[in-house]
């Protein structure tokens, strides 16, 4: 079965990354939703995907140099707030699996206290849980905090040089952009024991591509085409 992933929520639908876009991919019943991270001034987990604001929102300037009270002012389209990661996690209420992209320096360890948190105190399991990341420090510190939290290794450009990072961290997955996807990466990545999931695709066309490719899930902005 390959997962139906609803990338930064159901983006094709509603303003990415914001409470609106997850609730729509619930409704289109993903089976995880893909969210980016990162820390702004005063501490807070935002689910942003840029490091500045000016893309996604009415906002101007860097996520890091702002506080999350001025965050709150900013629209992030349809009147939508830029969220912290909990109201995430709350709205969801495990009705899907989270993959968190650490888009920010320093995301690996508030992650790791949030996600501690609803597995102690909200009965939401590890499992629930994908953390991955371009940044191979913060992956790298996320499983020095937590072993057990499934991690995935994100790919850009043709490359085979993730093996041995990935046999370090005890990686779960490798996701990968679809211009980099064919039938050779595939079979090696399941030879290591990996998952592999591909992003982004809203064709319809590429999706029976990648799914005779024998990909584990699919990244989309329309989920509902899967």
């Amino acid at each position: 079965m390959v997962l139906k992933i609803g990338h930064r929520g159901a983006t094709g639908y509603e303003p990415e990354n914001t409470l609106l876009s997850f609730k729509k991919a619930i409704e289109l019943n993903v089976d995880m939703i893909e969210l980016d991270v990162h820390v702004c001034k005063t501490g807070e987990v935002v689910v942003i995907h840029d490091d500045k604001v000016d893309r996604t929102t009415d906002g101007k300037g860097y996520v890091a140099k702002k506080t999350f009270q001025k965050i709150r002012t900013l629209d992030a389209g349809k009147g939508q707030k830029i969220p912290i990661l909990q109201e995430v996690l709350d709205m969801v209420d495990r009705k899907a699996k989270i993959n968190i992209e650490l888009k920010g320096k320093g995301t690996a360890k508030p992650v790791f206290g949030i996600i501690e948190k609803y597995v102690k105190e909200k009965r939401w399991s590890y499992d629930d849980f994908l953390i991955s990341s371009f940044n191979r420090h913060e992956l790298q510190k996320f499983y020095q905090l937590n072993p057990k939290v499934r991690l995935g290794i994100l790919i850009a450009r043709p490359t085979t040089r993730f093996a041995r990072f990935a046999k370090k961290i005890n990686a779960y997955s490798v996701n990968v952009s679809i211009d980099l996807i064919n039938k050779d990466f595939i079979n090696g990545v399941h030879k290591k024991g990996l998952k592999g999931f591909v992003w982004t695709v809203n064709d319809f066309k590429d999706m029976e591509r990648m799914k005779s490719l024998e990909v584990d899930g699919i990244f989309s902005d329309f989920p509902d085409r899967l």
